[in-house]
């Protein structure tokens, strides 16, 4: 059987390939898309999602216990996790089939099956129908990562979990351990700790959420411990005994060895890309630690393959697979894009409080040589934080102190995740001070914060 042809074949329907096979469409490309699983990836399915939705469910049994702080009341206050569970389940099935239907809506051919390469301008596809061959003059690779284990930490689905465990749990945890405070460990541990589980957060490196600017860590930390969890930086998790009903961590720091008995772990200690099964070697593209070493678009080096997403390595972000996505089909298409710039992501946990950030630390901006203006300015200043109930928090911002370049910016508290933005277009716009300064910011509004931590590095904020 003749091979079926098209321009743009695109693997894994991800936020990455979904999002490049629609535009390559948009652009009047003859486009398939090979996905062996779910449309919408991980992230719909697995990750972004589904543990928002959780962690909403979280947020809303924290203020119920917080009725009083407004004025009214509430009793007998509970939770249902199955309940809590299945509405997840339930928002991560709705935006899968909404993918589905823009594929369709734009006229790209789904494969449901496992996909490879198999010479150039070919791919082998294994569906539950048999083989099947596609041939373009373009394929995108978009097959995304998963959960990374460590030797004698590897989930087990019963007592140790990976991140799909955590998001269907069979049971509620009471003593819970979660390796690893990166967004996901992070995330978990916020959700379980809220609905009462006694929570221990073990980071190998000296403070927790290691790539957050280390004044937000370090009132993160401050607001965990406060909220009940147990954080343990610098500490390395050695190997865990596992009975039937509970596991024993032996927990190093400092050169001693504590044990820690608790009836749940949680793995969270990276990823790792899937690269197997694709025939990279075969067709001569390189591979480094698990990720397609590509350029700054995307492309591996092989003529007419690229690479996308968390395949192609950090930062392991959905937003960051959409845009390489828009930027390779416009490649394809004859288009001049920008590449899509690491300093200019912003990035979001969704623990409580929220944490968010673009650009460079005030560590990093040093490192690179610039000399700094830093501003700051607390929710506590804030007339719309304070009326929610929402006071704790800040407001970071790192300028170059000679041009007045915003290099980076860093917030923790209540709905950060929404007001980074305004910081991610000031920086695609090359802002400065000034603009920043002249911009008008409505009130009361969180974001009059944004402008106040902007005054303060120029020693010019107002309120506080």
């Amino acid at each position: 059987m003749a091979a079926r042809s098209f321009d743009v074949i695109v693997i894994g329907a991800g936020p990455g390939g979904y999002v490049a096979a629609i535009r390559c469409a948009q652009l009047g490309l003859k486009v398939a898309v090979v996905e062996r699983e779910h449309l919408g990836g991980i992230c719909l399915n697995w990750g972004c999602i589904p543990t928002k939705a959780m962690l909403r469910s979280a947020e809303v049994f924290h203020l119920m216990h917080r009725a009083g702080d407004f004025g009214l009341s509430a009793e007998k206050l509970g939770f249902d996790l199955d309940a809590v569970v299945k509405r997840s389940r339930k928002v991560a099935g709705q935006l899968t089939s909404g993918v589905g239907h823009l594929l369709k809506k734009n006229k790209v051919e789904v494969v449901m099956g496992q996909g490879r390469l198999a010479g150039k301008g070919r791919v082998a596809v294994k569906t539950n129908k048999g083989d099947e061959e596609l041939s373009a003059s373009h394929i995108v690779l978009a097959t995304g990562a998963r959960a990374r284990d460590l030797k004698g930490l590897e989930a087990d689905g019963d007592r140790v979990w990976a991140y799909k465990d955590a998001l269907q749990p069979k049971r509620m945890p009471e003593k819970l351990l979660v390796i690893g405070s990166g967004a996901i460990g992070i995330e978990f541990a916020s959700f379980f700790n809220t609905l009462g589980a006694q929570t221990t957060v073990v980071e190998v490196m000296d403070r927790i959420l290691p790539v957050e600017d280390a004044e937000i860590s370090e009132f993160a930390r401050k607001q965990f411990e406060k909220q009940g969890m147990t954080i343990k930086p610098g500490a390395t998790v050695r190997k865990l005994d596992r009975a039937k009903d509970k596991v024993t961590a032996h927990i190093e720091a400092g050169g001693k060895t504590e044990k820690l008995e608790v009836d749940t772990v949680i793995s969270a200690v990276g990823i790792t890309g899937n690269t197997e099964g694709l025939g990279l070697d075969e067709a001569g593209i390189e591979v480094d630690r698990s990720h397609v070493v590509v350029d700054e678009y995307c492309r591996t080096g092989v003529e007419g393959v690229y690479a996308i997403g968390d395949l192609a390595g950090a930062p392991w972000l959905a937003h960051k697979a959409s845009h390489e996505g828009v930027m390779v089909a416009e490649m394809i298409a004859g288009k001049h894009p920008h590449p899509v710039r690491p300093e200019s992501i912003p990035g979001c946990t969704y623990c409580h409080p929220q944490i968010a950030s673009v650009g460079l630390t005030e560590a990093q901006a040093k490192e690179a040589g610039h000399e700094v203006k830093v501003g700051r300015f607390p929710f506590i200043g804030n007339g719309k934080a304070i009326a929610l109930g929402e006071s704790e928090g800040m407001v970071k911002t790192v300028f170059d102190a000679g041009t007045g370049e915003l290099l980076g910016a860093h917030m923790i508290g209540a709905e950060v995740t929404e007001l980074i933005q305004g910081y991610a277009v000031g920086k695609t716009l090359e802002t400065t001070e000034v603009e920043l300064m002249e911009t008008v910011f409505p009130h009361p509004t969180l974001s009059e914060m944004m402008h106040e931590s902007v005054l303060d590095a120029w020693g010019r904020a107002i309120h506080y």
